[in-house]
């Protein structure tokens, strides 16, 4: 009776793997504070995206992890082409064609010595106008490499206008922009900095939002809507479902909401100390977000979770 009259369903197809490749590594990295979760090598994320094709779910998020002695202040591992992060995208476009939606992580926090998401100025701000070129520059060799989608992430104003512009200067106006509209300054990325090897010192209160604020987020999703975004996307998905939901509301486009890191190392922490019943508490937090309003959902567990939905 319940499954009959349910008002919401859970389908793989919402569902997007983010995933991490490190450089210079010949087996995977167990990441400590996600359990189950590693940095791949080339081979398995190949691998990796394989069995997210056959399990059904829609695409696959990369995020690079370069060698330490390659990062630098302007984040030039980010746009070499043959930077880890390019290179994995044509590893999976060449292991999955277009079965899957290959989405790159279009942002600087990787590949900096200093782990912010864009270029500092003299007083060691970031410069905002400054980290739209170097944005620019991504989006193209991104494309170039192969993602279907880029994922403009660092919260730039005027972020995607610049991407979409230099997009379609190359001729690539069949990229699409998954914009990461309203990504709020959070305690639960924690466990994400160690994925990604950061090496942020201080926080990134000037240019995420605060969480106090809700209709901040409904500006920024008019801007990003009127650059030209083609989705928009509310990160974390857990402590911002209201947020999650005014979006869902106000937008005719589709909207994504990512199950960050911490999000995930609470259920498996409670679920190792027997706290919580782990599957069914996954279950239950996905299907909340997707009740108030995200058509696709970025989890550390899709395709877990799609091969128990298929």
């Amino acid at each position: 009776m319940r499954r009959m009259v349910a008002e919401t369903r859970l389908h793989p197809a919402d569902l997007i793997l983010p995933a991490f490749v490190r450089e210079g590594v010949s087996e995977p990295v167990p990441i400590a504070a996600m359990p189950g979760v590693v940095q791949h090598t080339r081979d398995t994320l190949k691998k990796a995206a394989a069995e997210a094709v056959a399990a059904g779910i829609s695409g696959i998020m990369l995020f690079g992890v370069p060698e330490e002695e390659k990062k630098d202040a302007l984040g030039t591992a980010g746009t070499d082409p043959e930077g880890i992060l390019q290179v994995a995208l044509r590893d999976v476009r060449a292991e999955v064609g277009d079965e899957l939606l290959v989405m790159s992580d279009l942002c600087l926090d990787e590949f900096t010595d200093h782990g912010h998401c864009g270029v500092l100025d003299a007083q060691g701000r970031v410069d905002n106008d400054a980290t739209l070129e170097r944005y620019a520059e991504m989006a193209q060799v991104q494309a170039d490499a192969g993602a279907h989608v880029v994922g403009p992430s660092g919260m730039m104003d005027g972020q995607i206008g610049v991407v979409r512009d230099a997009l379609d200067q190359i001729g690539r106006e069949d990229v699409a922009i998954l914009a990461y509209t309203a990504k709020y300054a959070s305690a639960f990325y924690g466990p994400f900095r160690e994925a990604v090897g950061s090496s942020l010192q201080g926080d990134r209160k000037t240019y995420q939002q605060d969480a106090a604020n809700a209709r901040e987020a409904l500006r920024e999703v008019a801007l990003d809507l009127e650059e030209g975004a083609d989705m928009v996307m509310v990160k974390p998905a857990g402590p911002y479902l209201d947020i999650l939901a005014r979006v869902a509301d106000a937008v005719d486009v589709p909207v994504a909401a990512y199950q960050i890191s911490g999000e995930y190392s609470m259920i498996e922490a409670a679920a190792e100390k027997g706290w919580i019943d782990r599957d069914r508490a996954i279950l239950e937090t996905l299907t909340g977000i997707k009740r108030a309003g995200a058509r696709n959902i970025l989890t550390y567990w899709a395709t877990e979770v799609a091969r128990t939905l298929r």
